[in-house]
């Protein structure tokens, strides 16, 4: 391997290295129970006057202790949410994906203005021309494109709308 390749090779992992820490976090240090809930939980929580109970009983701890490591996964940003992904279109609502082309020096101040929105249920950063893709939820179909144009007010940017027009059920399971 000669010098200019090994030098490009160096450049190109400072490089990532440097992207990688603007998106990434840490890795999380997770227990044999953390993966254990994560994995279950997956597939659903039980529906039954005691489910942390039921799970505690299926992985041979406690509840107590279930609901303890549930709360510090939430804390330490593990799990980002816990709690039941609704539908908004069997409800009377609508939801869409958007994307903004944000400037990186106002990325910090863009990602503010839009998560100030009630209906942003996610937002996500990616190395991509469009690098802000979020979810918008509203509890009226309508309310969507008003959301839109509120955003595109407040920042000055245009949203790029892409509305959901087929639903396929993936199943997606990531196990720990």
């Amino acid at each position: 391997m000669d010098n200019v390749t090994v030098e490009q090779k160096a450049k190109n992992t400072s490089t990532l290295s440097a992207s990688k820490e603007k998106i990434c976090h840490e890795i999380a240090d997770l227990s044999t129970l953390d993966k254990s809930l994560i994995n279950l939980l997956q597939h659903g929580l039980p529906v039954c006057e005691r489910p942390f109970e039921q799970i505690a009983n299926e992985l041979g701890s406690t509840e107590a202790e279930v609901i303890l490591h549930l709360n510090q996964l939430k804390s330490s940003r593990v799990l980002s949410r816990f709690g039941p992904m609704f539908d908004a279109v069997y409800l009377g609502g609508a939801f869409t994906l958007a994307a903004l082309a944000v400037p990186e020096e106002d990325f910090d101040k863009v990602t503010e203005q839009v998560n100030a929105f009630e209906q942003i249920a996610h937002n996500y950063r990616r190395t991509h021309r469009f690098n802000m893709w979020f979810v918008i939820a509203t509890e009226e179909a309508d309310e969507i494109e008003r959301v839109i144009n509120a955003i595109e007010e407040k920042t000055g940017l245009s949203v790029l709308n892409t509305p959901k027009l087929k639903e396929f059920y993936v199943g997606l399971y990531l196990p720990v």
